[in-house]
């Protein structure tokens, strides 16, 4: 397990940085270790230290809305859509996320004004998911969707933010 926690750090880092219109940003990748069958993976635990980045100003997380809860929700019906079931005791995977805002990014935007790309503040957000393998806790699938950060988006749109990124990561899982 101890090496399990390693890889959790490692993973937790790469998680920050950061279809319809309201997802035309999202930007998904996913890999898996080559050497892995996920046909024998049956069962999953969650990782206790899943979680999101923790908002004290409410800068980029809706009010109201329990990100974490919906991050779960999701990952848990995705993985029951692979006929997976989640299990308290001796899984064959453990399942951790992290995520992340920087509000303070900045990227090429362009002015609408002028039509010229100038550089300006554009939060960044990111989210990673990781499978690790029981026995060995060695991670062996990861998922990280990464977009803009925008505050003031509606309890729908984040929704449906988070369920078009964690199915687009999921669809990438051989």
């Amino acid at each position: 397990m101890k090496t399990a926690l390693k890889y959790i750090a490692l993973f937790s880092l790469l998680a920050l940085g950061a279809c319809s219109s309201v997802n035309k940003d999202i930007q998904i990748d996913a890999q898996a270790d080559p050497k892995i069958s996920f046909d024998g993976y049956q069962s999953y635990a969650w990782l206790a230290s899943s979680e999101i980045v923790y908002d004290p100003d409410g800068q980029w997380e809706p009010k109201g809305m329990d990100i974490d809860s919906e991050v779960r929700f999701v990952i848990n019906d995705n993985l029951r859509k692979r006929d997976m079931i989640e299990v308290v005791e001796n899984p064959d995977m453990y399942v951790v996320f992290a995520a992340g805002v920087d509000m303070a990014a900045m990227g090429l935007k362009e002015n609408p004004e002028t039509k010229q790309e100038m550089m300006m503040n554009v939060p960044a957000s990111g989210l990673a998911v990781g499978f690790i393998d029981a026995d060995t806790g060695y991670l062996i699938w990861r998922g990280v969707a990464e977009g803009e950060a925008v505050g003031d988006r509606d309890l729908k749109d984040t929704r449906k933010r988070i369920e078009y990124a964690i199915k687009k990561m999921f669809k990438k899982i051989p």
